[in-house]
């Protein structure tokens, strides 16, 4: 079982729900299980926002719940300053084929599912920064749901696996390498990026938990590749609803990658390598 309680960063209560609903099953497919129940978690602020912004935001998150051929079985609903929503999702997976994130192997390839940026797009938007074919094309990426990655990889030998979402590439990165007590070198060049998210970095555009995912991987990470401070900003960016990563064996990456695209996984990309420790647990390369 997982729970997720979250304030998404955008006005629309439908894909406020949407969004909401997408990160807290994602949990479950990261571990190759399948959602099967979901019990909503609410803070309302009842007596600001009229109760058609609840009934919408719910009907959003049960768009996600029903698509993931879960049910919605009831939940909680608080009073609170601020909208939250979120799920607590119970899902299912055979004891013998689940993963976890602390599984990666040396010679293993990192395929990542979804592209990243969108903590610093949307507070760019907020400044009016971003174009409209940008933001929609993020929150497109936000509202899908992990299942379908998730099946394509249970086709193939999946050593780890963990959701991107609020430490950012490198965050989550970490807990698998430390997990596994591995390596995992990155290639900049290949990790696919949400339009407009890395010109918003450039422009001098962060996030609140920049800073706090910048700290989680101090000294820990490795920077072969010499980067702009603004340009390595991106690799820290807190993801809501982000993508799969993903340590398979490199013989099989290029079939993944192929099977991936061919299922509307077409964002999805190999990022690095699973290496032997080498006293740091990152590679910027």
């Amino acid at each position: 079982m997982t729970a997720d309680l979250i304030t998404p960063p955008v006005d629309d209560p439908f894909r406020f729900g949407q969004i909401a609903a997408a990160n807290a099953l994602s949990d479950v497919y990261a571990m190759g299980g399948r959602p099967i129940a979901c019990l909503n978690l609410v803070g309302f602020p009842a007596a600001r926002l009229e109760q058609e912004v609840l009934a919408q935001i719910v009907a959003g998150a049960l768009d996600r719940i029903t698509e993931a051929g879960a049910v919605l079985a009831g939940g909680h609903t608080t009073e609170d300053d601020e909208p939250k929503f979120g799920l607590s999702v119970t899902g299912v997976v055979h004891p013998r084929e689940f993963w976890t994130n602390a599984g990666a192997r040396p010679g293993d390839a990192l395929i990542l599912t979804k592209p990243i940026g969108s903590g610093v797009l949307f507070n760019a938007n907020r400044k009016g920064w971003i174009s409209a074919a940008a933001m929609e094309a993020c929150l497109e990426a936000l509202i899908a749901l992990n299942k379908t990655a998730a099946e394509v990889m249970k086709g193939f030998e999946v050593h780890a696996a963990t959701d991107v979402t609020g430490f950012g590439l490198f965050g989550h990165g970490l807990e698998m390498a430390r997990g596994s007590q591995v390596t995992l070198r990155f290639e900049a060049d290949a990790v696919p990026l949400l339009d407009e998210a890395l010109d918003a970095y450039r422009r001098g555009m962060t996030t609140g938990v920049n800073e706090v995912n910048r700290q989680l991987v101090e000294g820990t990470l490795r920077c072969e590749r010499q980067l702009p401070d603004w340009q390595r900003e991106i690799f820290v960016d807190p993801q809501t609803s982000g993508g799969l990563l993903v340590a398979i064996p490199a013989e099989q990456v290029e079939k993944a990658l192929a099977a991936l695209r061919q299922a509307g996984i077409e964002r999805a990309r190999r990022v690095g390598t699973v290496e032997a420790f080498d006293r740091h647990h990152l590679v910027l390369a």
